[in-house]
């Protein structure tokens, strides 16, 4: 039992007192206790986001992934993204970025761009670093609560962590901040598309950046994201 949610524990608990109760009063509560599963479960879930109509305004904010490195102009994942979705999706990505200098970026590029919805892909090169995961996690929150004071939506790109058992198993793992704050946060979570992306050969340029296909894959990847999150509905 040590390993269930603590939301769920009690409700266990209650139920194991209660073997002896008659059958109508064993189904009663059952039925409350399914109740009180569910809603333990969903608390942690983001939730539907508003759709947005072809031709609104969209922000790709982040890195050199973002920026499109390692492929041509016109390959990168945002101007596919806009091809998939009919949106304007302006491309903010600095290579080199770390998630505490877009901290400090993420006002300006608001007020220039005035978007509906915020893509934040962040944090590989604070891992390349060595920053401290909490930090980024802390930053990647901060930037978080800006865009979303702007009134904007917003949902998250989870980023690898870079690691030698990873690079020797050639698999890597999304760093375990982007899951923690998404459910902490409530927000959307691209999970694993970029570490995909970068676990296969061919679809990278180099060992940090995806090639032309990789970032087609990030941005249909990112596209089915958004229609689970009720934020896209292009097909």
């Amino acid at each position: 039992m040590s390993g269930l949610p603590a939301a769920v524990r009690p409700a266990l608990r209650t139920a194991a007192a209660a073997l002896h109760l008659l059958p109508l009063q064993r189904l009663l509560l059952a039925t409350v206790l399914l109740l009180a599963l569910l809603l333990a479960t969903a608390c942690g879930d983001a939730t539907k986001g508003q759709a947005l109509p072809a031709g609104s305004t969209v922000l790709a904010f982040g890195n050199s992934i973002t920026y499109g490195t390692g492929a041509r102009p016109g390959e990168d994942y945002p101007t596919q993204l806009a091809a998939l979705s009919d949106w304007q999706v302006a491309n903010a990505g600095i290579p080199g970025d770390t998630s505490a200098a877009a901290r400090d970026r993420i006002e300006a590029a608001l007020a220039a761009t005035r978007p509906a919805l915020v893509i934040v892909e962040l944090g590989g090169n604070d891992f390349l670093r060595r920053r401290p995961a909490a930090a980024v996690k802390e930053d990647l929150r901060a930037i978080v609560s800006t865009i979303r004071h702007s009134g904007a939506q917003v949902i998250l790109v989870a980023v690898p962590k870079f690691s030698l058992l990873g690079a020797i198993s050639g698999r890597l793992p999304d760093s375990e901040i982007y899951a923690e704050l998404a459910n902490e946060e409530k927000l959307p979570l691209v999970a694993e598309a970029l570490a995909e992306v970068l676990s296969d050969p061919e679809l990278k340029a180099d060992p940090i950046h995806p090639n032309a296909d990789g970032y087609r894959q990030l941005a249909a990847a990112i596209a089915e994201q958004l229609r689970e999150a009720g934020l896209l509905t292009a097909p």
